[in-house]
């Protein structure tokens, strides 16, 4: 049973300019998403392609980040295959547990000017 659906669409351009700020890639991405934009030259794309996937799961957990969710509780990984995937961890682990969910499919996509991703959150 699907316990929660979030999207989010955003400009590449706006994370790009946000990005060229002191700090920025610190406080809203893990190390290892860090680590995965380093691999890519820190390309604009990527970087607003996983910051939509963040805002998508936290949409489907049915809180957003104004829920006591933080932008780093929400970890994009991409396995072997390049395919995306989500670690969580304080309170956004909790949320998951709490509704019951036992896995979160996530898709991302982007082309020149906008990234969008869509989380499903599944039950069992």
């Amino acid at each position: 049973m699907i316990l929660g659906i979030g999207i989010d669409v955003i400009e590449i351009s706006r994370i790009a300019r946000a990005a060229d700020k002191a700090g920025f890639l610190q406080r809203v991405f893990t190390e290892g998403e860090r680590t995965y934009f380093c691999a890519r030259n820190n390309n604009p794309e990527n970087i607003a392609g996983v910051f939509a996937a963040k805002e998508a799961v936290s949409k489907a957990l049915g809180t957003g980040f104004s829920g006591g969710i933080l932008l780093r509780d929400i970890e994009i990984c991409h396995g072997e295959s390049g395919a995306p995937y989500v670690s969580l961890q304080g309170a956004a682990k909790a949320r998951l547990a709490f509704l019951g969910g036992t896995r979160v499919h996530l898709s991302i996509s982007h082309c020149k000017t906008v990234a969008v991703a869509q989380a499903v959150i599944e039950e069992g």
